[in-house]
């Protein structure tokens, strides 16, 4: 499969001299790409402001990285059954000093466009080991790998120095992949997995089902894990919802495969109770902790390691039940109608 983004400008609106237009296109292809790729956009005069911003977050990211500024915060993964504290999951953040917490979804896509993405690739590994080796054996950690990264033919060759530089068993490594690295089926592909495995650290699928999914990637690719993207369990609980279906479709085809599944995204105890009723081996979300700076993830693992969920029971709103008689008027015509119950996101009628 072959994706394109595509930037379009027409003339004479966007520009008569051809400098111009090329210009303006090329404006118009970044935002496609800013998009999600595999997109199209238009030309339109903000893109002006929006390239010159592009322009200088390149600039002062490649100061960060040269200044080591950029920070791993760490999200527990919570073992389903016992609620122990299994695992982090690193994420990158960044502080810029003039415009605050830069989300990774901003600025990686502007590290991959910019060459950056290698650099930060090598850091983020070695960072994750340096900070896995101050935690219990037990405890994993999961370091996220872009599809531009996994290209790399370096990359077993950078993980093995991460993990041999701290002195952290591979087992305790676990590297989590797209399904966008699984579209080129390649032998190259093929040949990665081989050698990401001999170095000996563990693979997970990430954001399983919310791009191009086969289920023959599963049968050839040696994955320990699958991750179930938070698209499928917000919303899980809401009557009429297909989610549950699905999420249950994925645990058992994982189970048959021998792989552990973590439920990413969890925010509340209905949440909870159904991702654990429909088989998911972990679970990951603010329904136990939100990300955390290294600093502070060592506080939940130095006792029990134990979690305990704290957030709201439903992800609705708290609802007044009323059964009182109302009028409802829709396209002009009035009808008679009971009011079951109300809440601030809407009503029963």
């Amino acid at each position: 499969m072959i994706g394109a983004s595509v930037g379009i400008a027409l003339a004479p609106e966007h520009g008569a001299a051809s400098d111009e237009l090329i210009r303006n296109v090329d404006l118009a292809l970044y935002a496609a790409k800013d998009a999600g790729r595999r997109a199209y956009r238009f030309y339109a005069e903000d893109l002006h402001a929006a390239a010159e911003e592009r322009v200088e977050l390149e600039q002062d990211l490649r100061e960060a990285i040269a200044r080591d500024e950029l920070e791993l915060y760490y999200q527990p993964v919570v073992y389903a059954a016992n609620e122990k504290i299994v695992g982090f999951e690193a994420l990158m953040h960044w502080n810029h000093p003039r415009r605050g917490w830069i989300s990774p979804a901003k600025f990686v896509p502007i590290a991959e466009d910019a060459g950056l993405i290698d650099r930060i690739g090598q850091w983020a590994p070695r960072k994750a080991c340096e900070d896995l080796a101050r935690r219990p054996r037990a405890i994993r950690c999961a370091v996220n790998v872009s599809a531009l990264q996994f290209a790399n033919p370096d990359l077993p060759t950078i993980v093995a120095n991460a993990l041999a530089h701290s002195g952290v068993a591979p087992s305790r490594l676990e590297l989590e992949i797209t399904e966008s690295v699984l579209l080129n089926d390649s032998a190259g592909t093929e040949a990665m997995f081989k050698a990401l495995k001999r170095v000996g650290v563990r693979l997970a699928l990430d954001d399983f089902g919310t791009g191009d999914s086969s289920l023959g990637f599963l049968n050839k690719a040696p994955f320990d894990k699958i991750k179930i993207d938070r698209s499928f369990v917000q919303g899980a609980t809401e009557e009429g919802s297909r989610n549950g279906a699905i999420i249950a479709s994925i645990t058992s085809l994982a189970e048959a495969l021998n792989m552990d599944t973590t439920a990413e995204g969890v925010e509340t105890l209905d949440e909870l109770e159904l991702v654990r009723l429909l088989g998911c081996s972990h679970v990951q979300g603010y329904i136990y902790f939100k990300p955390m700076s290294a600093a502070d993830a060592t506080a939940p693992v130095a006792g029990d390691l134990v979690a305990e969920a704290n957030d709201p029971q439903s992800a609705r709103a708290a609802r007044q039940n009323l059964l009182c008689r109302v009028v409802v008027v829709h396209n002009g015509n009035r009808l008679n109608a009971t009011l079951r119950n109300i809440s601030e996101s809407g009503a029963m009628i």
